[in-house]
């Protein structure tokens, strides 16, 4: 390729950040282009859990912490989005629960204790019992307390379906990025060879914003990776479960979604401190067993005999932090035409997309007119995380 383009904003990174951001940025009357080496999602997003944090899980130390508070407006945004009357039209988006839960499998104790005293955390749950419990916990061997939290745990690859179609024609798959500069400045990026100008440049590509970075000769900002080994299982007695299972600490002991598979079946994606620190050094066998364990423990009168597992690593890309805590927020960094962020959690992808507009409208960036895009060969839309992993 050697034509060249020009656009108003650039987005190199086709996951739910970018996808939402070039969906808002649209909207707005702005031309926009987004790049990716991959299938659209196929990183971080896909592999998500999908719910929509509204901040409590942060606050099980008793205090709702920054990170809490960050989160808290994210459902409702999501929620008036998939109703089609948000900032996005994401109706037609496939709702897997209306509502997230913590489970508690004995008697709170400890610091739990201290959290659901709390007058905030109060006003974000309600205790639920019977037939208003989760199906997998509608046992009458389950004798824990369950909370609902209005959060909404969302199906992904759907997401990401709906965000693919808002970006009309301006998606653009890449082999090779490379920066385009002029006169020292850089103006754009040579994608495939092809010069792409634009206004402003935005690198949301995840775990790829180092690499980025690293061929635009930028060491800052610098980026961290906090590692999960997430597990799966799927068997025909599964039942649909949404839910942070409350342990002694300040993590959720596990995390589980459901998700269904095309033979009618359900699988369960397991997260939480599972997945984490622990289990991030278990290899692939003492993972599953461990998960094992934890499973025959919480939900004893599920048959798990017949089941089919397997484990997902995955690098949680995010910018650097001391001690590689979590961060708070979204974030965005920029240099002069080059902005560079993570929206840290699924969730926060609109606020990444706020602190991308604040920095537009800093500047003065306005629409400008463009020729239209030509017909361009489009990224892949990444299908269920599960997909080879599991039949």
């Amino acid at each position: 390729m050697s034509d060249s383009l020009s656009t108003d904003i650039l987005i190199v990174g086709g996951g739910v950040a970018g996808l939402w951001l070039n969906a808002r940025l649209r909207q707005q009357g702005y031309s926009t282009l987004v790049v990716d080496r991959g299938a659209l999602g196929g990183g971080q997003s896909v592999k998500s859990q999908g719910i929509i944090h509204g901040g409590t899980k942060y606050a099980l130390g008793g205090a709702l912490t920054g990170a809490s508070e960050a989160i808290a407006d994210m459902p409702r945004r999501w929620r008036e989005a998939l109703q089609g009357h948000g900032e996005l039209d994401l109706s037609g988006v496939r709702l897997l629960s209306d509502a997230h839960y913590l489970w508690s499998p004995g008697t709170l104790t400890g610091n739990l204790t201290s959290f659901f005293a709390s007058k905030a955390v109060r006003s974000r749950v309600d205790q639920v019992k019977g037939n208003e419990l989760p199906p997998a916990l509608q046992h009458p061997r389950f004798k824990g307390k369950v909370y609902r939290l209005s959060e909404l745990v969302l199906d992904v690859p759907s997401l990401i379906r709906r965000l693919a179609e808002l970006a009309g024609p301006g998606l653009l798959k890449a082999e090779r990025i490379e920066p385009l500069r002029e006169h020292n400045e850089l103006t754009g990026l040579l994608v495939d060879g092809r010069a792409i100008r634009a206004q402003r440049i935005v690198l949301t590509a995840g775990a790829g914003n180092a690499e980025l970075l690293d061929a635009l000769g930028l060491a800052q900002p610098a980026m961290q990776k906090r590692p999960l080994h997430m597990v799966l299982v799927k068997a025909a007695t599964l039942k649909p479960l949404y839910a942070h299972c409350l342990g002694g600490g300040s993590k959720p002991r596990i995390t589980v979604t459901s998700h269904p598979t095309a033979d009618g079946q359900w699988l369960w994606y397991l997260g939480g401190d599972l997945a984490e620190a622990e289990g991030v050094a278990r290899d692939e066998a003492a993972q599953i067993a461990a998960a094992k364990k934890e499973l025959a423990e919480l939900v004893p009168w599920i048959d798990l005999t017949s089941a089919q597992w397997a484990t997902l690593r995955i690098d949680r890309a995010e910018p650097a932090q001391s001690a590689l805590a979590r961060p708070d927020n979204a974030f965005l960094a920029d240099q002069g035409r080059l902005l560079v962020g993570w929206p840290t959690k699924l969730a926060l992808s609109p606020d990444f997309a706020d602190r991308v507009q604040a920095a537009l409208v800093r500047d003065g960036i306005r629409p400008q007119p463009h020729p239209a895009l030509p017909e361009l060969p489009h990224p892949a839309i990444s299908g269920p995380f599960w997909q080879g992993l599991l039949a």
